[in-house]
């Protein structure tokens, strides 16, 4: 079908590797809280029976 594609030799690397022999400290549960207070997010229905206004609309009446 096609032709067979040519593998080009990769370049070597430049830079070393990331050392991560040393990795920063755990930090405790106690401290994974948000401290900010949080709004809920709007209805998105509006308040509306959405369920009702689709029986009506779809009733035939």
């Amino acid at each position: 079908m096609g032709r067979a594609r040519k593998t080009a030799a990769k370049a070597p690397r430049t830079r070393e590797p990331r050392d991560f022999t040393h990795l920063p400290e755990r930090v405790p549960p106690e401290q994974m809280r948000t401290v900010q207070d949080v709004d809920p997010g709007p209805d998105p229905r509006g308040g509306r029976d959405t369920e009702t206004d689709f029986l009506l609309r779809n009733a035939g009446f």
